[in-house]
């Protein structure tokens, strides 16, 4: 290993602002201030979310309703009840007549020419 170009690999102290949670690690993040942590005095790096606040760890993550989301792709798209079903349909015949006439279109002008 060359000598004077790896950055210093040090016990650091995190602290979560939300909780003011503290613990100690290894890192070779820069850091501005200092704490003292069980006596003796280092580095401190500042975090914003850390495992004691993140909803996913504490447990308090939110539940998306699926069931909702569900009912309204199902009424957007027509299959919410039988009319909706009825109705989508129709648009899906709508739409391949409406193609079907114009490859129709297309060959009769492809035959044209030749």
């Amino acid at each position: 290993m060359k000598p004077e170009i790896h950055p210093e690999y040090r016990f650091v102290v995190f602290r979560d602002v939300n909780t003011g949670g503290e613990f100690i690690s290894r890192s070779c993040a820069a850091a501005r201030d200092t704490t003292t942590h069980e006596g003796q005095e280092y580095p401190l790096i500042v975090l914003d979310i850390s495992s004691e606040s993140h909803p996913f760890y504490t447990g308090t993550q939110r539940l998306m309703d699926t069931e909702g989301r569900v009912e309204r792709f199902m009424r957007k798209y027509g299959f919410a009840s039988e009319s909706g079903q009825a109705e989508g349909e129709q648009q899906a015949e709508g739409e391949q007549q409406a193609g079907g006439e114009q490859q129709a279109g297309g060959e009769q002008q492809a035959e044209a020419p030749t």
